[in-house]
């Protein structure tokens, strides 16, 4: 991709994230790119269908042997979860239901969120508008690893450990970078959770909830699929923060893929982003971009120019003030 990034501390910026001019600049010239925003209506009814299919999946994991329940888990059951998880971030921007319907929205992510196996989808979105708004954002935004991280996880055989325990560090990093008080909706996240894995073990014993939690977090970690986590933000490139990739993974991803297109416009649905490049693809053409998520992975970890300190970091003043 051109010059490599060899970090030993993050890169720091003193400039505001890109994304934030590239839009105005954007609208100023297609304004009719604002028709693309708003809700997705078919978003419910995919993510409808993709929740009954684990639960099928459930019923039929029941009465396999273990080695195979962990097959279908990593093979199957977690890269649907996986994908669930990616439209509850797309639900996050709610584009299920409309911003007028926000509570709809809240609901509808927790029920994508039951075949994940463990209460997500509300801490996701109480942490997910700080990334947007304070990209790169010293102690706001959760999404950048800490200096712990990159010290330590700094060989191949420590990234590719840091790689595979990935949803931990996603799931215990809020708590020491920007710790936040537990709202109502996450009580109420984990209580409908809880509720849904109990019933499910009532019904069909502890294989499937075994199937669903252990493919969440393998399908999280070394996997594939979990190569958007790096390929997302991760400066393989000196100077830029975010990359896309339009390979055929965004079709099972919800299009995540084109992640300089979504933090262009975040309240474009997944399924439009496409429609952005295309419609101002002179401003994303050039840009450096990835081919395979396989090919990230493989580079993050062997590339001792690349880990978990290359990313761009910037301090936002009195920010928790407002």
């Amino acid at each position: 991709m051109g010059e490599k990034a060899g970090r030993v501390d993050f890169e720091w910026v003193y400039t505001d994230q890109p994304h934030t001019s590239r839009r105005k600049e954007i609208l100023a010239k297609y304004p009719e790119i604002k028709s693309l925003m708003g809700p997705d209506p078919q978003l419910k009814w995919v993510v409808t269908g993709m929740v009954l299919t684990q639960l099928l999946a459930c019923y039929l994991v029941q009465d396999v042997s273990w080695k195979w329940v962990v097959i279908w888990a990593y093979t199957f059951g977690g890269c649907i979860n996986h994908s669930l998880t990616l439209a509850i971030h797309d639900i996050s921007h709610n584009v299920a239901f409309g911003n007028k319907q926000a509570r709809w929205n809240r609901w509808f992510a927790m029920f994508a969120n039951l075949p994940i196996g463990l209460p997500y989808s509300a801490s996701f979105k109480k942490y997910h508008i700080d990334h947007h708004r304070y990209l790169g954002g010293d102690g706001l935004d959760v999404d950048v690893p800490t200096d712990l991280e990159g010290w330590f996880f700094c060989t191949p055989f420590r990234k590719l450990i840091w790689l595979f325990l990935q949803p931990f560090f996603y799931a215990l990093r809020p708590l020491v970078v920007n710790p936040k008080p537990v709202s109502s909706l996450e009580v109420l996240n984990a209580a409908v959770q809880l509720v849904a894995d109990v019933c499910i073990f009532y019904l069909w014993g502890l294989k499937p909830i075994v199937y669903l939690i252990s493919g969440s977090i393998l399908c999280m970690g070394l996997h594939p699929i979990s190569g958007h986590f790096i390929a997302e933000h991760y400066m393989f490139l000196k100077g830029h923060e975010t990359y896309s990739y339009y390979g055929p993974l965004n079709l099972i991803t919800f299009n995540v893929g084109y992640h300089m297109e979504h933090h262009d416009f975040p309240s474009i649905p997944g399924s439009r982003l496409p429609l952005v490049k295309k419609m101002a693809a002179e401003y994303y053409d050039s840009l450096p971009q990835h081919t395979s998520w396989v090919r990230v992975l493989w580079d993050f970890v062997f590339d001792d120019s690349i880990g978990p300190y290359a990313r761009i970091k910037r301090e936002y003043k009195l920010v928790k003030q407002e």
